[in-house]
């Protein structure tokens, strides 16, 4: 289970490392951009279950704390999925993994 350290003092919020890859790729080529935007995402049931959201600008310090030692695979359309919604006026909501399409390389995040 990974974490997304964002602010000073800062809010942690915990994903597993598969997740997390995905949004590191996304949130990373927007910052990029110097684009800010809104990530949200549903909690789980053990803290409450609902909603939380939070805004993702190039000024606030962001860390991410992966806990396992390889990099997951990624999947191209899970990024598309992401960046499409993080693109949107709604800002990117955080949705399941899809199942990779047939002509989606799937490669080694480094």
């Amino acid at each position: 289970m990974g974490t997304l350290h964002y602010g000073s003092p800062g809010v942690e919020v915990r994903f597993d490392d598969r997740t997390l890859t995905h949004l590191h790729i996304v949130i990373t080529a927007k910052l990029r951009r110097r684009e800010g935007f809104v990530l949200s995402w549903s909690d789980p049931a053990d803290s409450g279950s609902g909603r939380s959201s939070i805004w993702i600008h190039p000024s606030i310090p962001l860390f991410y704390r992966f806990t396992g030692s390889k990099a997951p695979l990624v999947n191209r359309d899970w990024v598309d999925a992401l960046m499409a919604s993080a693109n949107s006026a709604g800002g990117m909501v955080l949705t399941p993994e899809p199942a990779p399409s047939t002509a989606t390389r799937v490669v080694r995040n480094t």
